[in-house]
Order: C-alpha cells, then structure tokens, then sequence
C-alpha cells in the first residue's frame, strides 16, 4: 500500500527526499564551515531549505532578469553573486541561519549546490531508464532522456 502512494505521487516524494537532502547538507556545511550557523536541530535545517527553495524560485528569477548584462559579461559567473544574495536573503528572514560574511555565503551556496546536485545525481541512477530490446539475433538500446 505505502509503495502504491510513493509511485502514484512520485514528484511529491522526490520534492520531499531532495528536501531533506539539502537539510542534511545545510547541517553537515554549518559544522563543517566556521562562518554558517545553524542553531537548532534537524527541523530547523528543513526550513532552512524549504526557505532556500521558494527564494529560489521566486526571488531569484528577477535578480537573474535585473542582472543580466552583468551574468552575459562574466559569462555566468555572477550567477555565483546572485546565489550568495539568496543565502543572505535567507539570512535575514531566519533567525537561527547565520552568516558571518558574504564570502561565507559564497562558499555555502557553492558547496551546497554541489551537494544537491550529487544528491540529485543519485536519485535519478536509483531509475534506470535505458532498455535493451532483443530483435532475433540483434539487440537494440533504447534511451531516454530527461
């Protein structure tokens, strides 16, 4: 019954696991960086992420629209600049979330988005979509992409 929930509401469980991934991120980057802190627990850490992903979605579509002539001249590196704005926009708004500079959100943003993109990684190898086809004395290899 609770496998027939998960694959019935696939992109909601897969919202949930990559959430919790980059709370576990966030914690792991807080003790593991002098200049992010996290005060709290687990809990605190998925809204930290929770928070990260709506100023994703929302905020930072109009830094990347209002800044770029400036991410066409660096040739996208200052989209690094608008990834540590939203860290510290993060900051602002949590009250336990703490950077001491914004060479530490740089960095936290940079490690954390190498995170989740590993995590992400693993995920989709969980799913093997390529497929093998035997046709008499021939194999055909089908594959899909995202």
């Amino acid at each position: 019954m609770i496998f027939d929930l998960i694959r019935q509401n696939k992109e909601e469980m897969q919202f949930i696991l990559k959430t919790l991934g980059s709370a576990a991120a966030i914690m792991l980057l807080a003790y593991l960086l002098p200049g992010v802190h996290v005060e709290g627990d687990y809990f605190y850490a998925v809204l930290i992420a929770l928070m990260l992903s709506v100023l994703n979605s929302l905020v930072r579509p109009i830094l990347i629209f209002l800044t770029l002539p400036a991410t066409v001249i660096t040739l996208g590196l200052f989209l690094l600049i608008i990834n540590a704005s939203i860290v510290l926009i993060a900051d602002k708004f949590m009250d336990g979330f703490t950077t001491d500079s914004f060479i530490w959100a740089l960095l936290f943003s940079m490690l954390l988005s190498i995170m989740n993109s590993v995590f992400s990684k693993a995920m989709r190898n969980g799913t093997k979509k390529n497929k093998v086809v035997n046709k008499g004395d021939s194999q055909v290899i089908i594959i899909e992409k995202d």
